[in-house]
């Protein structure tokens, strides 16, 4: 029994890497049932860092080893989109200095025992089809940044910088600054206008486009004008986003004062 229970132990060390988290479910459905799980944690084999999800570590928990292990372990659809996206490719200077929020965008909801995870960060879910129906271009785009565990490389899948900025405006006005929005698009000169028409055209949002088109005119990046406008449904009617903002005769949102024309 012991020689087994060994060679039980030893294929673990196989498929679950160093640091990633695997919950209840996947151990089942690999072999380990809920006494022998019991057993890898009362002798210091296994660790639970909350109840019923286990990993092979003693070192703390980071959110990239929680995201990887949801993407790749554990097969959830999710991405790291919106402000934790622009955050990690390297665009923190324009919005925070001090990460306390995962932005995870995705169909499927994640597990609800992320909340319970000993760490620094909160996971936020999004339902991906609410702004994208279809999910166009929903392909997630691998970091450039790869997480190592036992001599691998792991990426995390964002989402491009194109849909996450989208994403954040999604945010506006009630959860996010458009002042900080402002100067981050100041700083997005190297976006896709191919990549961006796919975008705006399978957008949902008619707030999310129209806002997207006043920065976008703000700041004149070249790539403005290689977007058709024509393509993209902008619907009707005013949307009034800023009480006692002005209202942009172009796009017919109400903006900050100070923000209101270029």
């Amino acid at each position: 029994m012991a020689t087994r229970s060994d060679s039980k132990l030893n294929r673990l060390q196989q498929v679950l890497p160093e640091g990633l988290l695997a919950d209840a479910s996947w151990m089942g459905a690999h072999g380990y049932s809920s006494a022998l799980r019991s057993q890898y944690v009362s002798a210091g084999w296994i660790d639970s860092p909350t109840r019923r999800v286990y990993r092979r570590s003693r070192t703390p928990l980071t959110w990239q080893q929680v995201v990887i292990s949801l993407q790749t372990l554990l097969d959830y659809p999710l991405a790291v989109g919106g402000r934790t996206a622009l955050e990690q490719q390297g665009y923190a200077h324009y919005l925070t200095t001090t990460m306390r929020e995962v932005h995870l965008y995705g169909p499927k909801r994640p597990p609800t025992w992320l909340a319970s995870l000993p760490l620094d960060v909160t996971f936020h879910w999004h339902n991906s089809l609410r702004l994208f129906p279809d999910d166009a271009d929903a392909s997630p785009e691998p970091s450039p940044v790869m997480f190592s565990a036992e001599g691998a490389t792991l990426p995390i899948r964002y989402s491009s910088k194109e849909r996450a900025v989208l994403e954040l405006l999604d945010e506006l006005p009630e959860r996010e600054s458009f002042h900080q929005v402002d100067a981050l698009m100041e700083g997005l000169s190297d976006l896709s206008p191919r990549r961006l028409q796919t975008l705006l055209e399978a957008c949902a949002s008619v707030k999310v486009k129209r806002l997207f088109l006043f920065f976008a005119d703000r700041h004149r990046h070249a790539w403005r004008s290689r977007l058709d406008v024509s393509r993209v449904d902008l619907g009707s009617g005013k949307r009034v986003l800023v009480k006692g903002g002005k209202l942009d005769p172009t796009y017919h949102i109400t903006v900050p004062s100070d923000l209101e024309g270029q």
